[in-house]
């Protein structure tokens, strides 16, 4: 039972799916970062609503609507890297490892024709072909 639940995890779409999961998680954050910092305040630039706060540069005079939060996105930026760092070197490199560790024990399959072999194994069958169509034809007449 132990010994099937440990091939689940090793496989590699297992481990693909949940880094994709956990970058995904990150990704996110920098969009969101980057929607209330620079497009949302933008719009309440505009519609003259007020906007969330943060590090930046007032657009109007009269509105506090803060553009570009600087704060915001850097601080989502470093932490997707982060993230995508620590995930990198504590799950995809030890498991890569591990599954070249387990592939390296196995016999390889055998070797596929090539071109040249396939092409002279078509050309003979279809000669073989040709001279029974020749003696079918010869023992009619």
């Amino acid at each position: 039972m132990l010994k099937g639940f440990k091939d689940f995890l090793m496989r590699g779409n297992v481990v693909d799916l949940a880094v994709a999961v956990v970058i995904g998680t990150a990704f996110t954050a920098i969009v969101t970062a980057f929607t209330n910092g620079l497009i949302k305040p933008l719009i309440n630039a505009i519609g003259g609503t007020d906007a969330a706060k943060g590090l930046g540069f007032n657009v109007l005079s009269g509105n506090d609507s803060t553009f570009l939060d600087f704060g915001g996105v850097i601080n989502a930026a470093v932490n997707f890297v982060l993230i995508a760092a620590v995930v990198y070197f504590i799950i995809v490199l030890p498991v890569k490892k591990i599954q070249d560790r387990r592939k390296h024990g196995e016999e390889a399959g055998p070797a596929e024709p090539t071109d040249v072999e396939l092409l002279t194994e078509i050309r003979d069958l279809l000669r073989e072909q040709r001279g029974r169509q020749d003696r079918e034809e010869a023992s009619r007449y």
